[in-house]
Parts: C-alpha cells; structure tokens; sequence
C-alpha cells in the first residue's frame, strides 16, 4: 500500500525533492507544506508554517504521514524533527543537536577539530572592537562569517581592509543578520575550486551522492556578492585519491566524532569542502539538502528518493543500500556509488529577480516555457496571484538541463531558460562553463 510523505518548505529545493518523490516507483501521496505553485502540479500543498511545530505533528498524526522530509534549515535548527519524532513521526533530517553543525559555525568549527577534520584557522568575535583589533594581525584576504545561519549570505570573502571592516559592523554593530550574525568568526582565506558532497546517514550507515559545484557570486567570473547559489552542476569528476581523501579524512572522522557525542544524526549532511592543493578542507557544513546543488543531485538518483529516505529515518539504510552495489563504470572509493548514475551530466541555471541578493520587487508575471525531454523548471520564489504565477523572492526559479556529458546538459538548461520571462530577469551565462 501506498505511503504518505510530507515536505517541508516552498522553494527550489522543495519543488525538486517533490518531483523525484512523485517519480518513485513506490507511488507515495505527497503533500508540501507550505510548498508552491510547482510543487501543487504533483503534490497537495498545506498552509502550514514550518515554524508551527505543534501544527505540523497535528496534520501527520491527522493524515497519517509516514515519512517528513524537512527542507529548510531553520525548522531543523529549531528542534521540528525532535519534536516530531517524539510524537511517532518518521523523519529525514537531524534534530536540533545536528542541526547545530549549521545554525553555530563556531559549534561546528569545534567539531571539526575535535575530529583531526581539516578546516580553516579561525577566530570567534562577538565585538567589533576585538574583531577589528585581530583583523590587523592577519594577511589579507581573509573570510569574515556570521555564526549563524543566514541563507548563504553571511559570508564574505575581503580582499582589503575596508571590506572585511565594513561586514565585520553590518555584522556586530548594524545586525544586518539579526541574532545570526551577533558573533562571527574570522578565518585566513585558502585557495582552491569548491566542491558539495551531501552525505547521506542515518547515524551508522552512509553515502555519498554524486558531488556538485555550486556557483555562489552573483556576477559571472565568480564576481559581485555571495549569493544562496546562481546555479550548479553535477556530478564533478574527481581522481580516485581525492575521492578517498574526501571519504577517510572528512566523511568518516565527521560521523564517528558525532557518534562519540552522542548526537544522533539521520538526514543529509552536506559537507561544503575546498580542494587546496594540500587537500580537502572543510568550509561549512549544512544540516540539510543543498540548494541549488539538490536540482542536479537528485535526478542523477539511480535509487528511489522515497525509498531511500524512509529507510535513512527508520535507521536502516544500511539494507537499502545492499541493493545497489557499485558496478562497473562507477567510482572507486565513493561510498554509495551506486546509488548514483555516473554515465550523465546535470545542470542548474538559476533565473533571479534583479536587485539579488538584495532586495526584489515582487510580484512580476512570469511565462514558463513546456518542460521538455531532459529539461524542467523548478520553481522557487513564485506565487499564484489570481491565477497567475508571479515572482515572490530573489531567486525566482531554476533551468535543469540533464543530458549525456556537460556541454548538452548545459544547452538544454539555457534554452529552456531562454523561453522564460519575468521583467527584470537575470541569470548568469558561465554556469558549469569551464565543467571543473
């Protein structure tokens, strides 16, 4: 018989862990809450709040949901999974003590060392005048973080002085970030391409899915301001040494040193690494699905999402992945290749409404064009407003292209983009350009 799932939020990440939830073999009911209007063409959207926990456990226990999917990290942060999993609630995500790991950078950093996990040098502040006064003993550029979370945009990379003081005060002294950015930490700045591995555990067992780039500047070259991500590709090639590397001194020290702090951990840990030329190190972890990077991840899925999330929540994805042994063609020293098909490329362009990352006028009527063989819109920031789909955030949709290497996947995702309008729409052309 069939089962039920929900999911938690309404952006781009959301619509697309709908869409592959709708492709299971296995023929769940889907309801999104709060979703949005893509998510309502495949699944029953719910106007609930995600912050409404009591709300939440109500409409499981009412409606008999199975499985909870969270998106968003601010409801995992807050202790949704806890709280529903007290009430008998299967869940895909961490509680509150994981999701620690993304709303406290410097918990996080803690971990890290306590785990011999490479990662940045760093300093904690909760003063501007001490931040700045440590500022002066450091080389330029240097990376200035808010410790809590804030949607991909409270990290700055400062190549002067000036910078790294100017978001150093809209940090401490102009709470530009709220509570998130009431302390902050300084890191010395390294060098490398960024890579995205979301790791799959349901504290014992774990994957790795097929590993993304993400773009995060606003402006092409990699220019202009952080943003929550322009666009992404999947998967990277990698040398087998790295990928053991990424595996035994990131992957597994990470996971024992939760085990060993008896923070249990069943969802998605997304680990946000540099490839320096002394090798992997971590810049961030995130307690949930990535996004964009879940755009071009997912369809890449050679097992079922739903599957595959029912087993992680009830701590048993060890059995799950017994039936999807490595085969030829897939990666060594990647555990989990399996469940990832290899032999394709995955591509998402994100169209966002101009003033990204700042602010956005809403309320602009855009025309999608027919997904099409290989190509799809996933919605983000968008609303019905008497019938028509208008913008309702910075980042307003993706164009994914899946194809046989890069370069076609690329292709297909900007035609599909070329076909869609909005006034003010604005996307970066050299996503996945250079494909390294």
């Amino acid at each position: 018989m069939p089962g039920s799932v929900l999911v938690i939020g309404g952006g781009g990440r959301e619509h697309a862990i709908v869409r592959q939830l709708a492709r299971s073999p296995l023929q769940p009911t889907v309801f999104a809450a709060p979703g949005n209007p893509g998510t309502a063409m495949l699944a029953r959207n719910v106007a609930l709040d995600p912050s409404d926990t009591q709300g939440i456990l109500r409409f499981c226990q009412n409606e008999g949901i199975e499985l909870v999917i969270v998106g968003p990290e601010e409801p995992l942060i807050a202790g949704l999974a806890d709280h529903l999993r007290h009430g008998g609630i299967n869940v895909f995500g961490p509680g509150a003590m994981g999701a620690r790991l993304e709303g406290d950078k410097e918990f996080a950093k803690e971990v890290l060392h306590a785990a011999g996990v490479p990662t940045p040098h760093y300093q904690a502040f909760s003063s501007s005048e001490t931040a700045l006064d440590h500022l002066d003993t450091m080389d330029l550029p240097v990376v200035v973080k808010a410790c809590g979370a804030a949607q991909g945009k409270g990290v700055a990379v400062c190549s002067t002085r000036d910078e790294a003081e100017a978001f150093i005060r809209e940090c401490l002294d102009e709470q530009r970030f709220g509570s998130s950015g009431l302390r902050i930490l300084i890191e010395e700045c390294i060098s490398g391409p960024e890579l995205s591995v979301l790791v799959v555990t349901d504290g014992q067992d774990y994957c790795l899915l097929a590993p993304s780039r993400d773009h995060k500047r606003i402006g092409e070259g990699d220019t202009g301001p952080n943003t929550g991500g322009m666009g992404a590709f999947a998967p990277v090639e990698l040398p087998a040494s790295l990928r053991a590397q990424i595996d035994t001194r990131v992957v597994l020290p990470i996971l024992a040193e939760l085990r060993r702090r008896d923070i249990p951990y069943r969802g998605v840990l997304y680990a946000g690494l540099m490839l320096t030329s002394h090798g992997p190190q971590v810049l961030e972890f995130n307690c949930r699905f990535g996004d964009p990077e879940t755009q071009v991840v997912l369809p890449l899925l050679r097992g079922d999402l739903y599957d595959l999330c029912t087993a992680t929540a009830a701590g048993a994805l060890g059995d799950f992945l017994q039936q999807y042994p490595a085969g030829e063609g897939d990666p060594d020293g990647w555990p989990g290749a399996g469940v990832s098909e290899w032999g394709r490329r995955c591509v998402v362009v994100v169209g966002a409404a101009d003033g990204y990352p700042g602010t956005c006028a809403g309320g602009r009527v855009i025309e999608l064009p027919a997904d099409r063989d290989g190509a799809w819109i996933v919605q983000a920031g968008t609303r019905d407003a008497d019938g028509a789909l208008v913008t309702a955030g910075g980042r307003v949709l993706g164009a994914v292209g899946l194809g046989a290497d890069l370069g076609k996947a690329r292709a297909l995702a900007y035609e599909l983009l070329a076909g869609t309008h909005f006034e003010g729409l604005t996307y970066r052309r050299d996503i996945a350009a250079k494909g390294d």
